[in-house]
């Protein structure tokens, strides 16, 4: 197993989540600082819109504009120039906050949420992840997930899978033409590690967030970790390829002793470490 080690591009961030590559620029919700933004290969940063309401998900309309998952609200907006306008309601599906998300090739967005009151300190509890068509139209596709979190669908479109951070496991469905997902299965049972956002790989593996771990790992199906990237000290929250050549693994992660803080006391960092396969699939 190889042990990498990364280095930091950019401090002075709150929490940041959601990263995406995007037209040669790092795309990512600073969660707690309300802001989606965009950096550039040399740490140059471009606030992209303000999210009152805490910005999480992103992705990319075929068009190219630009979708977010507002968390408080439970909606999902969309970027037209300058102006967020609502794209769809989802308070009557989720039972908490909502937060990652995947875009597919077509802009049919799957959204998952915490599932119960998280910073309330309600029990956790099973939920759903909602798919929203580009008429804003949504449906549950799957039900009985714990805290679905990051997801990635592969290149062929057929395979989505989704990081379940309080069930310690990635799980796949097949996808249908029409969005829908069967043939539920787990891809990996990862132990202690709590998966929150997530990347895939050119030989189809799959790079972790791992925030109470405090570390980014990479997985294969059937839960073999290939390579560790410890982050002491930070949670270790998403990650995303990028770079011209998409071996620029970007992280994400945040100072412990605040992390997650609603307070916005958390100091979050973007961090970036060169590795050998090159990112592959959606986000």
């Amino acid at each position: 197993m190889a042990t990498l080690t990364s280095t930091v591009l950019v401090d002075g961030l709150v929490f940041p989540e959601g990263p995406r590559w995007h037209q040669g620029r790092l795309w990512f919700s600073d969660m707690h600082g309300q802001k989606v933004l965009a950096m550039s290969p040399d740490g140059a940063l471009e606030t992209i819109a303000t999210v009152p309401e805490r910005p999480s998900g992103l992705g990319f309309l075929p068009d190219g504009r630009l979708l977010i998952v507002s968390m408080l609200d439970r909606r999902l907006l969309r970027l037209d120039g300058g102006t967020v306008r609502v794209v769809a309601e989802l308070q009557d599906f989720v039972g908490g906050d909502t937060n990652d998300m995947v875009v597919d090739a077509g802009g049919r967005a799957y959204i998952g949420n915490f599932g119960y009151d998280y910073n309330g300190g309600g029990t956790p509890t099973a939920t759903v992840l909602v798919a929203v068509e580009p008429d804003g139209s949504a449906r549950v596709v799957a039900d009985d997930l714990m805290f679905p979190n990051g997801t990635v669908i592969t290149p062929d479109g057929q395979t989505l899978i989704v990081a379940e951070t309080f069930g310690r496991k990635l799980t796949a469905f097949d996808v249908a033409k029409d969005g829908s997902l069967s043939h539920r299965r787990v891809w990996a049972d990862l132990g202690k590690a709590t998966p929150d956002g997530i990347c895939l790989d050119e030989e189809g593996a799959i790079w972790v967030g791992s925030p109470t771990t405090e570390e980014f790992i990479r997985v294969r199906e059937g839960g073999e970790i290939t390579d560790r990237i410890p982050t002491p000290g930070k949670w270790a929250v998403a990650c995303m390829l990028g770079g011209d050549d998409r071996r620029t693994l970007y992280l994400l992660t945040a100072d412990v002793s605040g992390a997650n803080s609603p307070g916005g006391k958390s100091k979050g960092f973007i961090e970036s470490v060169r590795v050998d396969v090159a990112g592959a699939g959606w986000p």
